[in-house]
């Protein structure tokens, strides 16, 4: 029942990682990446087909060295969604990866200096119909500089100007279809470079803050990047960066497309108030063990959980489902009409069998 937002899209050129398009009017793409060691094709598979199962569109791999290289022709075969290699430094590794069948390769101008290979890798690709993604990040362009000082304020301009230089080089050599990246691990530095870059062509950019730290720390930098980014139109396809489990990536990139009205939600959302003096019911608790008790529930359902008469009834009356709660008792709303009265004790269980019966519906 929540109305989507709108934001006006940057109308960017289109282009196709394996089925999937980034670009264009194409739905915003969510990528994450392995945490295996991709020589270990069986355990880099399992944990590809978990991203997928979680909704990741795109699943990007490292390949470090030749051993990487050579599992990806059994990766690629066996993965539901399409394989991005990853490479650094390395041109002869791209080549290797696009010859085994990688969807897209992701190249770093930030470390690599053969510009001869560089040529190379992308008259393959352009033959090959595959492909490629310019990414740097600001710790890259920094050590590209030798040490020399550079000014905050500098740098998105400076992540750019590297960016566009391999873009030329690309075009050169009749390669079009490009993807950009430009990340930084401070909200500032990104979000300028991306504007700046959004500006500077029409390719379409890979959203991102890179070393953006662990779950609570990244979910709150991806969140101010992504957000403000998205909602200027600006942002084709993303991957939350976190240290920890790459599914958490997915779940927030879901999270953060959903509330910009970008995407349907997967599974329940849940709108509850802050609590205040006026709250005569244990909220805290009841929302934490309906969250817990929801999380197999798949059908993109508001539920609203609401602790007291003033906002209570408007919030729950808008919600699939929702609970307004009193002193002792709570009114269960569904799909905006009121339900029944419920004693406190058995709000839990009515609010779980109303939310799974909604659910049930479709």
């Amino acid at each position: 029942m929540q109305t989507p937002a709108r934001y006006p899209r940057r109308l960017s050129r289109v282009v196709h990682v394996g089925a999937v398009a980034i670009g264009g009017e194409s739905p915003v793409s969510i990528q994450s990446m392995t945490t295996t060691h991709t020589r270990r094709a069986a355990e880099t598979l399992a944990q590809v087909r978990r991203l997928a199962a979680a909704g990741c569109d795109l699943v990007r791999v490292a390949v470090p060295a030749l051993p990487d290289g050579e599992a990806l022709p059994e990766i690629v075969a066996g993965s539901p969604v399409p394989i991005i290699a990853d490479i650094h430094f390395s041109t002869a590794l791209a080549m290797k990866a696009l010859e085994a069948g990688a969807a897209k390769v992701r190249l770093n101008p930030g470390n690599m200096d053969d510009e001869d290979g560089l040529r190379k890798v992308l008259g393959l690709a352009a033959r090959l119909g595959r492909p490629l993604r310019f990414g740097v990040n600001s710790g890259s362009v920094l050590a590209k500089r030798a040490g020399a000082k550079v000014a905050p304020q500098d740098l998105p301009a400076l992540m750019v100007e590297m960016l566009m230089r391999w873009v030329r080089i690309a075009e050169a050599e009749g390669m079009p279809d490009l993807v950009l990246s430009a990340k930084a691990s401070d909200v500032p530095t990104t979000i300028e470079a991306y504007r700046l870059l959004a500006e500077a062509c029409d390719l379409p950019l890979h959203l991102g803050v890179t070393a953006a730290g662990p779950i609570d720390e990244a979910r709150m930098r991806s969140g101010l990047v992504l957000g403000t980014l998205l909602s200027e139109g600006i942002g084709d396809t993303l991957r939350v960066s976190l240290t920890g489990d790459p599914i958490q990536e997915v779940l927030i990139g879901q999270e953060i497309l959903a509330e910009l009205g970008l995407r349907p939600h997967r599974g329940i959302r849940i709108v509850s108030c802050p609590t205040c003096g006026r709250c005569e019911v244990n909220l805290v608790s009841l929302v934490e063990r309906l969250k817990a008790a929801t999380r197999d529930i798949e059908s993109p359902l508001t539920v609203a959980v609401m602790g007291c008469v003033v906002n209570g009834p408007g919030e729950a009356q808008e919600a699939d489902v929702g609970l307004a709660a009193g002193k002792g008792h709570g009114v269960l709303f569904r799909r905006g009409e009121p339900v029944r009265k419920v004693p406190e004790a058995d709000m839990l269980g009515a609010l779980l069998e109303e939310v799974r019966a909604v659910a049930a519906e479709g």
